[in-house]
């Protein structure tokens, strides 16, 4: 099966949670390859941020990247990691799908980044106003 059709196989709502739990434990367990541990940090991050690279306002293009991104991001990462490596965390993850983890340094991390962004924004907003361009 081809890249794209495993990551469309990913893709599936229900699926997609039990993968992406499965990347958190991925990302704790201490045989996972460094770089897969830093790619699936990175897949995890795009999926759980409110910043999309395109926004989700602009019609099926918002969604679009969801639906090819997040799935390709998990399935790149399944190829990096041993297979039984992988099969001990997907295992897992679907015996505690119910159960997540608590991330609140997470949703801290994302309002930090949020708040940065804001304070550029109104830095320019001010420097580009004061200054007469």
């Amino acid at each position: 099966m081809s890249l794209f059709g495993k990551a469309w196989r990913i893709s599936g709502t229900h699926r997609l949670a039990t993968y992406l739990i499965a990347l958190w434990k991925l990302t704790r367990h201490p045989e996972a390859p460094r770089g897969a541990k830093w790619l699936a940090w990175g897949v995890l991050a795009y999926a759980l941020s409110p910043i999309d690279l395109i926004p989700d306002f602009i019609p099926f293009l918002g969604q679009l990247d969801d639906i090819i991104l997040i799935p390709l991001g998990v399935t790149l990462v399944v190829k990096l990691v041993p297979k039984p490596v992988w099969e001990v965390c997907l295992s897992d993850a679907e015996a505690h799908a119910e159960r997540l983890p608590n991330l609140w340094w997470g949703a801290l991390l994302i309002a930090l980044v949020w708040a940065l962004m804001l304070g550029l924004v109104v830095w320019l907003a001010v420097h580009f106003l004061f200054s007469g361009f």
